[in-house]
């Protein structure tokens, strides 16, 4: 299976187009002006393959470097031509294309595979191991019943996926052993993108997207340098450290902190086992141009520490959005924790700012997966360029509006509960979940619906928000959650003058925040 040739990607096609439901490499990359977009109902799968798919990109199209300075104008040239330039195509794929089988016994080089684990590792991991969605050992069932007594191959193509998901959220802990020097070693490091949430700018055709979701490298990367590990000539050393990327190629491929070996059956159709195990002993750098990272002071160590922002699947998108503001609203600069956007809509918008932002991540800690989280929000890219600053500090004080009354509602149902029972406000049982269950939903309509509504011309200083009817909106739905949340203690005399006592809580200003 030689993955520029067989389908295994499959695509939705812009209307008037026709195609087969799956692609491979090569016919999405000469036909991605056709295609709509990706079509994988896997997120952490499509985050995944969406930096595979920007370091293909940039081999093909000539913008993995820039030393003369003029890769936006090259990049806008490409957009203007509606397509990419196909003789880049054909020669990366002639020269790649033994790199780019999925089983290999022929090379010894599978794709993204380590063909040295049939040696070291004495015990495979098994196919459910492989699949991150089946349960595997004595974990739970998740989305499906499935045994490691009698598990069930899955396609080579399904697999291809989630050899992806692995490279980029693999679980750290207990793994597979792994011989190095006559020791064995079962414990792996967390996958670069592991329990994160991604923002990638998307077009109307995956043309736009792709080029839109590239970075601009520096000045001083030079290809040849800047690898993608299956353009090496033999694999890394995993006695070292993990490579240091130079470059957006490395950065998008070459951060994994596991190795993986896929078994196939005789006609190499479906996969029967697989071994999956640590890739390096050390730590390594981690960097991702697509996540919001945090910087935050812990004041015990005295130190900066900074993380990417986590997935979460019981919170809605928009509540992230402000980590995609290079502005932001003067009452957020004295918190403690400081965000950086992601780097990929410095340059994004300067291709087109008619883009939207879907976020794909995957829900997860260190000894479970939760859940996949994906959305696309009608937030468009021209609201997060220097062009318009007072709309971004609106946006954002759009969102803390939302989030502060959601919060107070929070407060006030623990503590009206605690007052009527006499116990501990985080016990407060199943109020809290219904009460978030009314307000958050409502809160997003209303955000979207005050969103459109913003200044898209720069000329209103205040970003075209009224702040006192948006905090007036937010608490009207905060006070409506709370009385149909607290409406079956009010029936006992003790109990109702436990929900006014807490009711004022929904008022309640945040500490370093001005109520505006």
């Amino acid at each position: 299976m030689n993955l520029f040739d067989e389908p295994w990607i499959p695509v939705r096609w812009l209307h008037g187009q026709a195609g087969p439901e799956s692609v491979g490499l090569r016919d999405i990359l000469g036909r991605c002006q056709d295609i709509e977009a990706l079509d994988i109902p896997l997120a952490a799968a499509q985050s995944a393959l969406l930096r595979v798919l920007y370091a293909l990109t940039a081999r093909v199209t000539g913008l993995d470097e820039d030393p003369d300075g003029d890769w936006e104008r090259r990049r806008a040239g490409i957009l203007e031509g509606r397509a990419l330039p196909r003789d880049g195509i054909e020669d990366y794929v002639s020269r790649q294309y033994d790199r780019f089988f999925l089983f290999d016994d022929v090379t010894g080089r599978p794709w993204l595979q380590d063909p040295r684990l049939a040696d070291e590792c004495t015990e495979t991991s098994g196919v459910n191991k492989l699949i991150l969605t089946r349960p595997s050992g004595n974990n739970y069932s998740w989305f499906g019943h499935f045994r490691d007594s009698t598990p069930y191959a899955p396609s080579a193509d399904t697999a291809v996926l989630y050899l992806l998901m692995w490279h980029y959220y693999g679980a750290p802990g207990k793994c597979t052993a792994r011989a190095l020097h006559g020791e064995r070693f079962s414990e792996a490091r967390r996958g670069p993108l592991s329990g994160s949430l991604s923002y990638h700018p998307e077009g109307d055709s995956l043309l736009i997207t792709l080029l839109a979701g590239l970075v601009r490298p520096g000045v001083e990367v030079r290809p040849e340098e800047d690898l993608c590990p299956w353009e090496r000539d033999k694999p890394t050393d995993p006695a070292g450290a993990p490579p240091v990327p130079v470059g957006p190629c490395g950065w998008w491929t070459d951060t994994s902190r596991h190795a993986l070996l896929l078994q196939p059956d005789a006609r190499g159709e479906r996969v029967t086992d697989a071994h999956i195990t640590w890739a390096y002993r050390l730590p390594g750098v981690l960097d991702d141009p697509y996540l919001i990272w945090e910087r935050r002071l812990v004041k015990k160590q005295q130190e900066e520490v900074r993380t990417a922002r986590q997935a979460k699947a019981n919170r809605a998108l928009w509540r992230d959005l402000d980590g995609l503001l290079r502005h932001r609203p003067p009452e957020a600069q004295g918190e403690e924790t400081t965000v950086e956007p992601p780097k990929v809509f410095a340059t994004a918008a300067e291709l087109t700012d008619q883009l939207r932002v879907r976020a794909l991540g995957f829900d997860q800690d260190k000894s479970k997966n939760i859940q996949f989280v994906s959305g696309l929000t009608p937030a468009t890219v021209g609201h997060l360029t220097d062009r318009l600053p007072d709309t971004q500090v609106a946006v954002g004080r759009l969102r803390r509006l939302g989030e502060r009354y959601g919060e107070n509602l929070t407060e006030a149902v623990r503590k009206a509960w605690a007052l009527y029972t006499r116990g501990d406000p985080k016990q407060a049982g199943k109020l809290v979940p219904r009460a978030e269950a009314l307000y958050w939903p409502a809160a997003e309509r209303e955000f979207w619906a005050r969103f459109d509504r913003l200044d898209r011309t720069g000329e209103d200083p205040d970003g075209g928000l009224d702040v006192r009817a948006t905090r007036d909106a937010f608490l009207r739905l905060a006070r409506e959650a709370y009385a149909r949340t607290t409406d079956p203690l009010t029936r006992t005399v003790r109990g109702n003058q436990a929900v006014l006592e807490a009711r004022g809580l929904l008022w309640m200003t945040r500490p370093g925040r001005k109520n505006k």
